[in-house]
Parts: C-alpha cells; sequence; structure tokens
C-alpha cells in the first residue's frame, strides 16, 4: 500500500514538473479555505446567526453549571456533618444532577455542531462558485484549496474575497 502512494506521489510530481515546464501556459492558483472562513462576510453572518441562535441554551448551560459546582462545593462543606444516609442521599442527588448537565452539554454541542456544519456548508458552496468563477474569468488551469505550500504570488484568496465580499 505504501509503494502505492509512492507511486501516485511520483507520478503528481512528476506531472507537475512537466505542468512547470510550460509554465508560461499553466496558471495556478490557490485559496485559504481558513481565511474564506474568518473573512467572507457569509461566514460573519452564519456566525452571528449561529451566536444569535444557540447564545440562550449557552448562557442557561454555564449558569447550570454554575449552580452544580456550588451544590457540590455546599456539599463538600457539609459531608462532615451529614449523617450517613444524607450524606449518600445527597451524592445520589448531586451524581444524577451531573448526568443530567452532561447530557444536556452534550446535546447542545451535537446540535450546535450540526448546525455549523450546515452553516459552514453553504458559505464553502458559495466560495466554490466563486472561485470557480474567478478562474473561468481570469483563465486559470488549476485552483488548489489545501496545499503544504504554496507562494503568495499563486493565492487568489484576496480575490475570491473581494467577488464575494461584494455581492449581496
Amino acid at each position: 500500500m505504501n509503494t502505492f502512494f509512492r507511486n501516485v506521489s511520483l507520478t503528481l510530481v512528476l506531472g507537475l514538473s512537466a505542468l512547470c515546464a510550460h509554465a508560461d501556459e499553466i496558471r495556478i492558483g490557490f485559496i485559504n479555505t481558513d481565511r474564506i472562513f474568518k473573512e467572507a462576510n457569509t461566514a460573519k453572518q452564519a456566525q452571528a446567526k449561529l451566536e444569535q441562535e444557540f447564545s440562550k441554551r449557552d448562557k442557561d448551560l454555564n449558569d447550570a453549571g454554575g449552580a452544580l459546582k456550588a451544590a457540590v462545593e455546599k456539599f463538600e462543606r457539609e459531608a462532615p456533618t451529614l449523617s450517613e444516609s444524607q450524606r449518600l442521599s445527597r451524592q445520589k442527588q448531586l451524581g444524577e444532577q451531573d448526568r443530567e448537565f452532561q447530557r444536556k452539554r452534550r446535546e447542545f454541542q451535537e446540535e450546535l455542531n450540526a448546525r455549523k456544519n450546515e452553516e459552514f456548508q453553504l458559505v464553502l458552496e458559495r466560495a466554490n462558485r466563486v472561485i470557480k468563477q474567478v478562474a473561468e474569468t481570469e483563465k486559470y488551469d488549476l485552483v488548489l484549496q489545501e496545499a503544504v505550500y504554496i507562494s503568495p504570488k499563486h493565492d487568489i484568496t484576496d480575490k475570491v474575497l473581494k467577488v464575494i465580499n461584494a455581492a449581496k
């Protein structure tokens, strides 16, 4: 399997080398997807929408977590003076409260992540349409979104952001 990947990598390198030999004919661009998600107006709007949608639940969960922490601290202070049955009863009650809190926190996080994925998928789809538009308009032959290293002269992220942010 390792040999397969090595052969594919070698083929890609040789292919890109051949392309570079005709560099005056080939136009390559690069998009920094992280910058698109941080700087595009659509991404900022999606983030604001998510914050508005989930901020109340997040605050409620934080308040519940604070109340649970205070209850545990109170129990720890009072535990030496409680009878064995009272201590066990309160421990059981606090354990149930903690499990319920953890369940709610987990559900909240899952819903938030699902909504983030939905919203940012829309941002990515819009960005991909704009990238294709810019590539066709400026006659790019290849546009990459992920790379280990790219020379800044090939970065067309600013052009794409300009188009995305200009659109209503």
